[in-house]
């Protein structure tokens, strides 16, 4: 992990969450480490049930009744949230720290009006007339690229596409001018078109506000496009994290190299290969999982993997995975995986 500095917004360490059920506390995230620049894109990327969305939900404080979580370091521009008010935390949810949510319908209000929901951060959060908030918001809208924004403020979720409704939901999150941004999944019920320029938007956004943004998706072609450093979790667990670059080209943990496999690539994909699977589902996270997480899918995996608590190693520095296999055997883990992919294969 990168040291920390001055214009570090989010630093986490060791953080872990767990849901109370019938059959005994669920450790669905079980030690990991965040850190997030002014300005960066950090992209946590892993099959669904690996935890991405519940670490989300624990560093904006809004697990479900049931869940809890705890960690060693939570600061948010050098302040120690671990311990702080809800209504603190209030203060700085929705205000200095914002949240992108998949799906737009369920965020959105039915009853109230665009404009209603778009001024409400801002009459929350600033001391700002109301007139004057729903200039901002206009001005808002039209930033993301919502055309007739003025008209656009009087109407409903309903009145708007699903593409629409996204970009208002990235406006509402971005209409105080955050630290940071947590976006989960948010281009997941979108097409492929709309994909592209929600993206476009965000990134733009985010080059002219400074703000750091955590992305979290299972997607690794839009990892591509927005990242700038890359950490990949499996069962509550970071199994590798690097830059961008390194983690497409030079993938060191089995199951960063599994993630890859699947994805075809224009050139290298044959028409009608059938594409990359991993066999095997994610383990139970009921019990307190030994070893390697992976091993029972992985087809290299050794009697070693089995116990005991796997340690990074470092590639090269701020390139790190969990992995006890020789680097010279990585790159056969997959007998049916293709060379490595380059993030500028998969960019369109």
């Amino acid at each position: 992990m990168a040291p920390q500095s001055d214009r570090t917004v989010l630093d986490v360490r060791d953080l872990h969450v767990n849901l109370s059920t019938s059959q005994g506390p669920l450790h669905v995230v079980r030690g990991i480490d965040i850190e997030v620049a002014q300005g960066e894109t950090v992209c946590i990327v892993g099959e669904s049930g690996c935890g991405k969305s519940m670490t989300s939900l624990a560093l904006m404080d809004i697990l479900p009744p049931r869940g809890t979580h705890s960690a060693n370091r939570l600061t948010f521009e050098g302040r120690d949230i671990r311990s702080i008010s809800e209504p603190a935390m209030s203060d700085l949810r929705g205000n200095r720290m914002s949240m992108i949510f998949q799906e737009p319908m369920t965020t959105l209000n039915p009853v109230y009006t665009i404009g209603d929901q778009l001024t409400e951060p801002l009459l929350r959060h600033t001391k700002i007339s109301k007139r004057d908030a729903y200039k901002k918001a206009e001005a808002m809208l039209e930033m993301v690229g919502i055309s007739g924004a003025a008209r656009r403020l009087g109407q409903y979720p309903h009145q708007l596409s699903g593409g629409l409704r996204q970009r208002l939901i990235i406006a509402m999150a971005l209409i105080c001018e955050p630290a940071l941004i947590i976006a989960d999944e948010p281009t997941t019920a979108l097409d492929v078109t709309i994909q592209v320029q929600i993206l476009a938007v965000l990134k733009g956004l985010q080059r002219q506000l400074g703000t750091g943004m955590i992305f979290i998706t299972h997607d690794l072609g839009l990892v591509s496009r927005i990242a700038d450093r890359v950490l990949v979790m499996y069962a509550g667990k970071i199994v590798e994290q690097g830059a961008v670059s390194e983690i497409f080209e030079d993938p060191r943990h089995p199951y960063t190299r599994g993630l890859l496999q699947c994805i075809p690539v224009p050139g290298k994909t044959k028409a009608g290969e059938p594409l990359g699977s991993i066999p095997g589902v994610v383990p139970s996270l009921f019990d307190n999982v030994s070893g390697c997480g992976f091993k029972s899918r992985c087809p290299k995996a050794m009697e070693q993997c089995a116990s005991g608590e796997i340690p990074f190693r470092v590639s090269t520095p701020g390139h790190l995975d969990r992995c006890i296999l020789p680097e010279s055997e990585i790159a056969n883990v997959w007998s049916s995986s293709t060379n490595s992919t380059s993030v500028r294969e998969l960019m369109p």
